[in-house]
């Protein structure tokens, strides 16, 4: 048989012979083949996340904390919980690995020097670089294949004040196109690596426990419909018998109309910036387009799902002047609501200011002749 034409007979043969090798020659140490990429990896990434780890490596979520665990029972590793969020463990190498590292590192080499002892310097070269380089690809196929399901980073189970006259829970979706100054879920935006994500199931689990409860589910985020499988979830959901709310920022206006053409959602929430020509300062995006903007404002507008519109009123980037523009842009609206800004670690940006009840009443009653509904939130 020719293995030429054999790729993957070929690394698979590689690396089994490659793990009896390094089986051998770890036997010393007390670590396997198997678990010496684990242990290189968080020596030379100290404080990495399981998470972290397993999205390196393309490992399973099993195969992590079994090779962790061995780890840590031979006094290599040892992990400690993180300051920012209680649920990650991070991880970090011992002085018992410290006093290896080196010898690890020449094992490694030997391997290497082992199967390409007869490749010039110059082909050694090209053959690590073209390695990388389907790795690369691989790494790329396999995240595109994994993102079938939504991606979840937090839970409030209990809200009586998100969803108007129900009883819910929160859902929190990671991911951002805007960079607002002023918003308050900073990690839900740029989603730190030790962000941890909370599965589907968990979500689906809990739901189903309080469905004689709760009456309402509200998915928030980040913004919700730049996740192109929120459908799914939302399906699961609504399977489950809840009334669903969306809050979103009125950048993907077709997603949204085919999620409510489904009978997947009851109730939007969209969040107004600014006026419009204020758009991009506020957004934190230069240049940025906002006839995605107008598109779900108009559409909202027409009366299609029960709506609010709402505004996070900052002393640096509202006035009075902007908020007479979005009434006469929003005028006969259902529902507009001006909420107090707090300023507090989660925002991006520090040292911003909120008016005063007295100017909200203010803003509130300039904008009354052209959104009757208008109220005040959070004061």
């Amino acid at each position: 048989m020719d293995l030429n034409n054999y790729l993957l007979m070929n690394i698979s043969i590689l690396y089994r012979c490659g793990q009896k090798f390094y089986d051998k020659r770890l036997q010393n140490y007390h670590i396997t083949g198997g678990q010496l990429p684990f242990l290189i990896l968080i020596y030379e990434n100290d404080g990495i996340s399981m998470q972290e780890l397993a999205n390196i490596g393309c490992f399973d979520k099993g195969t992590v904390t079994k090779c962790i665990t061995k780890l840590e029972e031979a006094g290599y590793v040892y992990s400690a919980i993180s300051n920012l969020d209680k649920r990650v463990r991070l991880l970090y190498t011992s002085d018992q690995t410290k006093d290896i590292i080196s010898d690890l590192y020449l094992i490694r080499r030997e391997w290497w020097e082992k199967l390409t002892h007869e490749i010039s310097d110059t082909d050694r070269q090209k053959l690590a670089l073209l390695l990388e380089k389907l790795t690369k690809e691989a790494i790329q196929y396999n995240l595109l294949e994994s993102e079938d399901g939504i991606k979840l980073f937090g839970l409030q189970k209990l809200t009586l004040l998100d969803y108007p006259h129900k009883m819910a829970s929160t859902i929190f979706t990671g991911g951002c196109n805007m960079r607002c100054p002023f918003c308050h879920n900073k990690d839900l935006v740029f989603l730190n690596e030790n962000t941890a994500q909370i599965s589907t199931e968990y979500i689906l689990s809990f739901l189903e426990k309080r469905k004689n409860i709760l009456e309402g589910v509200c998915i928030s985020g980040g913004e919700p419909l730049l996740n192109k499988s929120i459908e799914s979830l939302l399906k699961d959901i609504k399977n489950l018998g809840y009334s669903i709310k969306l809050d979103t920022n009125g950048s993907f206006p077709n997603r949204l109309k085919e999620l409510v053409d489904k009978g997947l959602i009851d109730y939007v929430a969209m969040d107004i910036k600014n006026c419009l020509d204020k758009y991009p300062q506020t957004v934190g995006i230069k240049d940025f387009n906002v006839s995605p903007i107008l598109q779900t404002a108009s559409y909202l507008m027409e009366n299609h799902i029960p709506y609010e519109f709402r505004t996070t009123v900052v002393k640096e980037f509202h006035e009075l002047d902007d908020f007479i523009k979005i009434g006469k842009w929003l005028k006969n609206a259902n529902a507009y609501y001006l909420q107090h800004f707090e300023d507090n670690n989660h925002t991006i940006k520090k040292g911003l200011h909120a008016y005063n009840k007295e100017e909200m009443i203010k803003f509130q009653k300039a904008l009354i002749p052209y959104i009757k509904n208008t109220n005040l939130r959070g004061l």
